[in-house]
C-alpha cells in the first residue's frame, strides 16, 4: 500500500508528537505508512503525489487570515508551499483532509472568506451534517449530529459556489466542506480524543486561546463529554483512499 503524508506545523514537540500519534491511532496506519513532515522545521520540497495514497494536514498555531505583515518568515514559507501543493491537489482531485488550520488554508486557496467572525473557544460543540454531508461517502459513518472538539481563532465565513458545505455548528456555519470529489477540510478536529485535547490545553496554555487559569476547567469539560464520532473520519479516509503501489518484476 502506498503511504499517506501528514503535514504538521506545530513547533512544540509534545503537541506535534501527540498529533502524529493520534493520526496513527485513528487511521489505523503503522508509522511506516504515515510519513510526517514538520513544515515549521524544514521546507516541504518536491512532493510526487503519485507516491502517496492521500495527504493529511493537521492544525497548528498559524492563522491563514493573519495580516501578511504580521506573519513570520516561517509562516509565509509554509503557506507558500501549501498553496503550490494545493494547486496540484485540487487540479488532480487528490485525496486530501485538512483539519482546523487546514480548513483555513484550503478555504483561502479556493477563494473562501476566512476571518475571525466565527471563532470558537476550546470546547465541545454539536456538529450537524448538511444534506450533502449526510450523502457524502467520507462522512457515512457519522450520525446526523455529533459532538466534536474545536478551538480556533478563525473560520470560513463564506464558501465559494463550487465548494460543498458538509457540516455546521451553532456558532460556526462551516464545520466541514469538500472541493471536487476527494478534497476535504474540517474546522473541528477529527484526530482529537480526550487525552489529545488535554495535552494541547497544557501545551497552549499561554497562547491566547483561553486564560491560563481556565486550563483545568477545560480539561474537566473534555472528560465530561462523549466525543467519539469524529475519529471515524480518519479511519474512513484511509479505508476509502488507500491504494496499492506498483509492484516490481521479480
Amino acid at each position: 500500500m502506498l503511504p499517506f503524508l501528514l503535514l504538521g506545523t506545530r513547533d512544540e514537540d509534545a503537541a506535534a508528537d501527540n498529533e502524529y500519534d493520534a493520526f496513527l491511532a485513528f487511521t489505523g496506519l503503522p508509522a511506516s505508512l504515515l510519513h510526517r513532515v514538520r513544515l515549521e522545521r524544514r521546507a516541504l520540497g518536491a512532493v510526487d503525489l503519485d507516491d502517496y495514497s492521500g495527504i493529511l494536514l493537521g492544525g497548528g498555531p498559524f492563522n491563514a487570515s493573519d495580516p501578511e505583515a504580521t506573519k513570520s518568515p516561517v509562516q509565509r514559507r509554509v503557506e507558500a508551499e501549501l498553496r503550490l501543493l494545493l494547486d496540484e491537489v485540487v487540479a488532480r482531485d487528490v485525496p486530501f483532509l485538512g483539519a482546523c488550520y487546514g480548513i483555513g488554508v484550503l478555504g483561502t486557496h479556493q477563494g473562501a472568506t476566512v476571518d475571525r467572525t466565527y471563532a470558537e473557544p476550546i470546547g465541545r460543540v454539536p456538529v450537524t451534517l448538511t444534506p450533502e454531508g449526510r450523502d457524502d461517502p467520507l462522512l457515512a459513518d457519522l450520525p446526523d449530529r455529533f459532538e466534536a472538539f474545536v478551538g480556533h481563532k478563525e473560520a470560513v465565513r463564506d464558501l465559494p459556489p463550487h465548494a460543498v458545505r458538509l457540516a455546521w455548528s451553532p456558532a460556526c456555519p462551516v464545520q466541514a466542506f469538500r472541493v471536487g470529489r476527494n478534497v476535504y477540510a474540517t474546522q473541528f478536529h477529527p484526530e482529537l480524543d480526550i487525552h489529545g485535547l488535554c495535552t494541547r490545553i497544557e501545551v497552549y496554555k499561554h497562547s491566547g486561546y483561553f486564560e491560563p487559569h481556565e486550563a483545568e476547567a477545560l480539561k474537566a469539560m473534555a472528560r465530561a463529554g462523549h466525543v467519539l464520532d469524529p475519529p471515524k473520519i480518519c479511519s474512513r479516509f484511509v479505508q476509502r483512499y488507500a491504494r496499492a503501489g506498483a509492484t516490481s518484476a521479480g
